[in-house]
């Protein structure tokens, strides 16, 4: 009779991808986010690795998470192995005779940005197949199956990013609403709207600006800047525009600036591709016609 002994078991690949990525990010939340799951399942995995070496991995109090002397001996280990397989598995992608170009970025530059321009690039390069998806953050191009992101943030100087368009501010509103704005003071008299993703948008906006407000900017709050902006074009009141979204909506009447000054962020539409040199050929030129 044939013996099969039992072997020993290693822990499964997603409780050592959780550990890696809570282990470089910092928190259970932020590796949740990257990796689609909830903290809860993140904090399990952690949990049924350290039960199986029986060594505590993190500390845990209420100022969050960090690692523990063995968990910070791993890290690197781990960073330098999830790094090799997200190569490998970009790699294997590649083989597929049909390019699939994916690309990441935020809901609003999807929709009013992006979206214009997609014609364009299949118009240049009709043998590709385009996909989009919108996310709140970047995702790690190094593990993720996206072949570029555009993201309003501060560049980083790296040697994969390009930075498109610096990132401007002014207030908008409808041409309807203007009579209303006398002034940059006039501000504390009307309905301000705000967009979840830049919730600072009008806090930071007075503060470089110089303009006097009484306590907190309030107002309605949207999830999406595209319907931020279609409420304030049907009269809802004022919204921080960032000019390369709302610059369509200006030049067709639809929107105005009340006040002539625009104020930078400090961020900018950058765009990002992953490291290394495993990318499509194609998204040299898809990265060409956004500049362009």
């Amino acid at each position: 009779m044939a013996v099969s002994p039992p072997r020993p078991k290693s822990p499964s690949l997603n409780a050592l991808r959780a550990f890696e990525a809570a282990a470089r990010l910092g928190s259970f939340s932020a590796a949740a986010e990257e990796l689609s799951v909830t903290p809860g399942a993140v904090s399990q995995h952690i949990k049924t690795l350290e039960d199986w070496t029986k060594v505590p991995l993190f500390f845990r109090d209420a100022q969050g998470v960090r690692l523990t002397p063995s968990g910070k001996t791993l890290l690197p280990d781990f960073v330098s192995a999830f790094d090799r397989l997200g190569a490998a598995v970009r790699a294997l992608q590649g083989l597929s005779p049909v390019t699939d170009i994916h690309i990441a970025t935020m809901p609003s530059i999807a929709q009013l940005w992006l979206s214009p321009r997609l014609g364009i690039i299949r118009k240049h390069l009709p043998g590709i197949r385009l996909s989009v998806t919108a996310l709140e953050t970047p995702p790690n191009l190094e593990r993720e199956l996206f072949d570029l992101s555009l993201f309003v943030r501060k560049p980083r100087g790296g040697a994969n990013e390009i930075v498109l368009i610096e990132d401007l501010v002014t207030p908008v509103c409808a041409p309807s609403f203007l009579a209303e704005l006398t002034g940059p003071e006039a501000l504390d008299r009307v309905p301000l709207l705000f967009d979840d993703s830049w919730i600072e948008d009008w806090t930071d906006w007075f503060a470089a600006s110089g303009v006097p407000f009484s306590g907190d900017p309030q107002g309605a709050h949207y999830s999406l800047y595209s319907l931020a902006l279609e409420e304030t074009i049907a009269g809802a009141g004022v919204l921080m525009g960032h000019l390369f979204l709302v610059e369509s909506a200006l030049a067709a009447g639809r929107l105005c600036r009340p006040f002539a000054k625009t104020t930078p962020t400090g961020k900018a539409l950058v765009i990002e591709t992953p490291p290394g040199k495993s990318a499509p050929p194609e998204i040299d030129r898809i990265v060409a016609l956004l500049r362009s």
